[in-house]
């Protein structure tokens, strides 16, 4: 059987080793980068930029504890090329494991899809498919705002010449939280612009400790609309505010190959079963296509579950207690729980600052040592919600993750044995509540 995947990144790529491992012939077609957004444009650029500022807020505050006396000078082309040069390295890896897995790669442009004659026109060659996987991804969304292509979106940061001397993001959610910090931190005065509410994914306290100890440098408008974006800032509905401007503003499936083909959502996401199915009959599609989850490891989930299911054993995707998280000077990393209903009274929380440690220790002074705090269900001991902001949270989570999809209870950690010195206290509050169940 032949199987076409469309698009190299997180989802495409381990959808096609999937069906290669499983036996099937496998061709990957990718018109630019292996990796897609996630390595090329974003995740890995932004850890990487992350890496930096996290030294520089450590080597402020050691300077201020007269530890230290070096004054830290950001050369941002030299940040710049060293990022793309990594990132050039992890892309030749990733390709040759794809390479070792079976899987036919094939550098070109999918210009047209035949789903009746089973058909895909890449650079004007036609490649026959038994079923094809579409995972092309995501790119920028460019809000209806007058003047946005004076702004740059996430794929230019490494294109500043230099740290900006002010920068305006403009957007609410993770991606604008993210780099608000990490050139605040490289010496740009920041002003984050919010059509609505600031980091409306997290809880109310979260959110309060994020922006009072991890983002206090920041200019934070919350209800504020950009109006006009000018070379040198923009029109807001309360005056101009100067300086370079970023576009936060989301994602835009790219399904334009798809149009007419099988039934697109209101922001031309492919619509999918569980199994990863289109409307179109043997045309599956996963990752930010579908419009979902944004996250790499719920991209690579969904290119497995579609590969198998292609390959005609039956998967449906697991969308139970996916761990998010923002990258900051400390991690946050917290559940979207919907369904939780706050005013039920077998719903009980506790929260606790978190521990002196590795990464926290010498912000003990500033009383800055993150904050985590947990929902249980106090008749069954069930663990119903976990927000952690830690330098270890994002680790931490992920297991939790797995303990909570494999139904564990707060008195499940009566014998749990941490490594020492930590700064992840969850364990510490599933012991206190676990006298619950």
């Amino acid at each position: 059987m032949k199987i076409l995947v469309i698009g190299g990144g997180p989802a495409g790529r381990l959808a096609a080793i999937e069906a290669a491992q499983i036996g099937e012939e496998v061709i990957l077609i990718e018109k630019e980068y292996i990796g897609g957004k996630c390595l090329n444009h974003g995740c890995m650029i932004n850890s990487a930029l992350n890496d930096v500022a996290r030294l520089i807020k450590d080597s402020q505050k050691f300077n201020e504890l007269n530890i230290t006396s070096e004054i830290n000078n950001i050369n941002f082309q030299n940040l710049s090329k060293g990022i793309k040069d990594t990132i050039s390295k992890i892309r030749r890896a990733e390709e040759t494991e794809t390479k070792k897995a079976n899987v036919k790669i094939l550098k070109g442009t999918a210009e047209k899809i035949d789903p009746e004659n089973k058909e895909v026109i890449v650079d004007s060659k036609t490649y026959e498919f038994d079923k094809l996987i579409m995972t092309t991804g995501s790119r920028a969304y460019i809000p209806p705002i007058k003047g946005s292509e004076n702004a740059k979106t996430y794929e230019d940061t490494l294109e500043f010449k230099e740290v900006p001397e002010n920068l305006i993001i403009v957007g609410s959610g993770v991606i604008a939280a993210e780099y608000a910090g990490i050139f605040s931190a490289l010496g740009s005065k920041v002003h984050v612009l919010c059509r609505n509410n600031f980091l409306g994914v997290l809880e109310e306290d979260v959110k309060n400790y994020v922006v009072k100890k991890l983002l206090s440098k920041i200019e934070i408008y919350e209800n504020l609309k950009a109006n006009e974006i000018k070379k040198d800032g923009v029109i807001t509905d309360k005056g101009f505010i100067q300086g370079d401007v970023l576009l936060a503003t989301g994602m835009t499936p790219n399904s334009e190959l798809l149009n007419d083909i099988v039934n697109l959502g209101e922001i031309g996401e492919v619509i999918v079963n569980q199994r990863m199915e289109a409307s179109a009959k043997d045309i599956y599609a996963a990752g930010d296509l579908i419009g979902g989850i944004g996250t790499t490891p719920v991209a690579r989930m969904e290119g497995v579950v579609a590969a198998r299911n292609a390959c005609g054993i039956i998967t449906e995707a697991d969308y139970r207690f996916i761990p998010n998280s923002i990258s900051l000077y400390y991690d946050i990393a917290f559940f979207s729980q919907e369904d939780i209903n706050l005013m039920d009274e077998k719903i009980i929380e506790g929260s606790i600052p978190g521990f002196a440690g590795p990464g926290a220790f010498w912000n003990v002074l500033d009383h800055n040592t993150g904050f985590t705090k947990v929902k249980v269900d106090s008749e069954s001991g069930e663990i119903r919600d976990v927000s952690s902001i830690s330098p270890s949270a994002r680790t931490s989570m992920a297991y939790i993750s797995k303990m909570m999809r494999d139904k564990y209870k707060t008195y499940d950690f009566d014998d749990f044995m941490e490594t020492h010195p930590s700064t992840d206290p969850i364990y510490k509050l599933m012991r206190l509540f676990s006298k619950f169940g």
